[in-house]
Order: structure tokens, then sequence, then C-alpha cells
């Protein structure tokens, strides 16, 4: 019964802990395109205050820089928190654990 208890235990702090991901992802998703649409407006409306066309200030590099370089690493949190790392997906972690429960056994069985 107590195992029992400790897996649910366990279960329900992986949730959580998940939850607290999903939740970090979703507000830095929001304060990116909060303050990007932010910002480039006060850039197109500074560069058309500043003599520009409109077309000049809205194609300006500096208006898409922040969401070229945040969505950077926007990208990098959202490949971490939805697991999409092609690299080190769950595959390789449980290829992995694997391969070491398959070593200690053997070093184990030396000792029988």
């Amino acid at each position: 019964m107590e195992v029992k208890q400790t897996l649910q235990r366990e279960k329900l702090r992986r949730a959580k802990k998940r939850l607290a991901e999903l939740k970090g992802y979703y507000s830095h998703l929001t304060a990116y395109i909060g303050v990007n649409i932010f910002i480039s407006v006060a850039k197109v409306i500074g560069g058309v205050n500043n003599g520009e066309t409109l077309s000049e200030a809205f194609f300006d590099f500096g208006t898409f820089a922040t969401w070229i370089f945040w969505g950077i690493g926007l990208l990098f949190h959202t490949i971490k928190v939805f697991s999409l790392n092609p690299l080190f997906g769950k595959d390789w972690e449980e290829k992995q654990i694997k391969k070491f429960m398959d070593e200690d056994r053997r070093q184990s069985e030396k000792f029988k």
C-alpha cells in the first residue's frame, strides 16, 4: 500500500512540475507577443514622426530585431517544454536508461 501511495505522490509531483513548465511557457509567449507588438508599433510611429514613410518605418530591421532574437529564445523554450529535441528525446533517454540498467545488472552478476 505504501508503494502505491509513493507512486501516486511521484505522479502528482511530476504533473505539477509539468503544469508549472507549461504555465511558464505560456507566460513567456504572452510577454513575447505583447512586448514585441508594443516595440514594433512604437518603432513604426517613431519612424513616421521622424520623416520616414510608413513602409520604410515598418520594414526597417529594427522593427523586427526583437521579434527575431527573442523568438530564437522562445524557440528553445518551446523545444524544452514540449520535448521536441530530436537529439535527446524520449527514445534516447529510454535507451540510455536501459543501457545503464543492463550494465548495472551485469556488474552485480559478477559478484554472485
